[in-house]
């Protein structure tokens, strides 16, 4: 997928969806923190949200850093490979 400008900063992809609990754990490349704005997009997805809160192995956190995986909560359902933008 050609880099879109108007998709924001990309921060990472999600490596993993937990369908019963609405969970989404994702690989990041940028730092990511709690009340940011972000955009997932991918092949069926396309929808935006708050980040109402993260975790880091099941514990709460309010900032994830580059490399690490995150856990968050996700309005809609998404799929391994979509791309999470800040936006």
């Amino acid at each position: 997928m050609a880099k879109d400008p108007s998709l924001g900063v990309k921060i990472g992809t999600v490596t993993h969806y937990f369908d019963k609990i609405g969970v989404a754990v994702l690989e990041l490349a940028k730092e990511l923190k709690a009340g940011d704005k972000i955009r997932f997009t991918g092949g069926k997805t396309d929808f935006e949200q708050e980040v109402d809160s993260l975790q880091i192995d099941k514990q709460p956190v309010a900032k994830a850093g580059k490399g690490e995986s995150v856990g968050l909560k996700v309005n809609e359902k998404v799929k391994v490979g979509d791309e999470v933008y800040r936006v």
